[in-house]
């Protein structure tokens, strides 16, 4: 952890000053981001399974582990407690200050994609593939309501101004309010034709991001279109207000930010954040003067909200699973394709969402110190060679290996099986 920690890449300048700075320390894609109300700390939830607790403006991190798989959603509460939610399905409530694990929430049996605290601080809102919201007590984590309604996942939640009402988004093109008192469906508000992916809440605004690329806004009193702030990119996969609500950002699956000022709904600048893959997270800093962004790049990036056309850009180097196919060898090419996101193959002591492949052949399963197994792989008992290699892509991990983290995933062809153990043994 130590080590980590100093290899964060700050400048050292003051938190609120708009210069352009890295966080460092994940080892996987950044799915989301929050800075706190006071502007000191910044949350980063990562595919490595990890939650960031950053101090801004030093080199301090503390990391948050117990997740079994990607973190995609982080919020802070207050009282020096966040919440992540993930694609293990739970709800995690962590103490900041000190980095421990308060409690769990488990209900969900679905992905994690979003979270939302009321406006008092005393509930709970969550989106989860299992087309349910759940709200959740804070301060006892009890369930106060399940609120289903829609027909596919849902992908985002924001509360109403005055907390009596939960906004919900959807891949199946909806957008639905539910009573906060009753858990029951209060109306249809949107049918957007494509799946919506981001809500954010204004003061008498309510903007959406979809998978088509709309991003549009409309008056939560008259139901009126307020802006079509649709561009030529989808999807849009990330949304921040300013704390001054006077900005509104937007990230798409192109590498674009877009900010947009709230009063005129003009676009005040657009550009390319990231030369490669998605931007999946925004926040505003406390100041309204930097975004904290994150995407495919193992790290965060803070740069000024007004960007300066030569402005550092995330992901200039291609990951590895977007290399040129024609240049590796078939075994590579499955190797980058289904694992290196995951694992390593040196003993790099980089925080990943899977243990190292180092020393793979001949190891006892779940037995690489440091690395949190879920229960179901550390009690496996057996080890790994090119026969159970096999048959953990022949069948894929789902059924090989049922309950464990591995995403569901198989490689069908035998050659092409043979060939990726072949690498595996010769690079491992």
């Amino acid at each position: 952890m130590l080590r980590l920690a100093l290899i964060l890449a700050l400048a050292g300048l003051p938190a609120q000053a708009a210069d352009f700075r890295t966080l460092v320390g994940h080892g996987g894609p950044v799915m989301d981001a929050a800075v706190s109300p006071d502007g000191r700390f910044a949350l980063t939830g990562s595919f490595d399974n990890s939650v960031g607790v950053w101090t801004l403006g030093s080199d301090e991190v503390i990391w948050l582990e117990g997740h079994e798989a990607a973190v995609k959603s982080v919020v802070f509460l207050g009282d020096g407690r966040a919440a992540s939610g993930g694609d293990d399905f739970a709800i995690e409530i962590w103490d900041t200050e000190t980095g421990q694990h308060i409690r769990r929430l488990e209900g969900h049996e679905g992905q994690v994609n979003g979270l939302a605290v009321s406006p008092d601080g005393a509930r709970l809102a969550s989106a989860a593939w299992d087309g349910s919201i759940r709200l959740w007590d804070i301060g006892t984590g009890d369930t106060l309501a399940v609120m289903d309604g829609h027909s596919s996942s849902v992908s985002d939640v924001v509360f109403s101004p005055d907390g009596s009402l939960v906004y919900s988004a959807s891949a199946d093109g909806t957008i639905r309010t539910w009573d906060v008192t009753t858990g029951q469906e209060k109306r249809l508000l949107i049918k957007h034709g494509f799946g919506v992916n981001k809500l954010l809440m204004g003061d008498g605004w309510l903007a959406y991001g979809a998978v088509d690329g709309g991003t549009r806004v409309i008056d939560t009193t008259t139901d009126d279109l307020l802006a079509d702030l649709t561009l030529e990119r989808r999807p849009i996969l990330s949304m921040a207000l300013s704390p001054d609500r006077s900005l509104m950002a937007v990230g798409d699956g192109e590498g674009f930010v877009m900010t947009v000022s709230t009063g005129s709904w003009r676009i005040v600048d657009d550009y390319r954040a990231a030369a490669n893959g998605p931007v999946w997270a925004l926040a505003f800093t406390s100041d309204n003067e930097s975004l904290l962004a994150g995407g495919i790049d193992d790290a965060a990036y803070i740069w000024p909200v007004r960007h300066e056309l030569d402005a550092p850009i995330m992901a200039t180097q291609k990951r590895g699973f977007l290399g040129d196919p024609s240049s590796m060898s078939n075994g590579e090419r499955q190797f980058r394709r289904k694992c290196s996101i995951c694992h390593s193959l040196e003993e790099d002591g980089v925080r990943r969402a899977g243990p190292t492949l180092a020393g793979l052949f001949g190891r006892q399963a779940g037995t690489v110190a440091g690395y949190l197994y879920s229960n179901t792989v550390a009690n496996l008992g057996f080890e790994w060679n090119e026969e159970t290699i096999d048959k953990l892509f022949d069948l894929g991990p789902d059924h090989f290996i049922p309950g464990s983290k591995m995403p569901m995933q198989r490689i069908v062809k035998p050659e092409d099986r043979l060939d990726l153990i072949e690498y595996l043994k010769d690079n491992t």
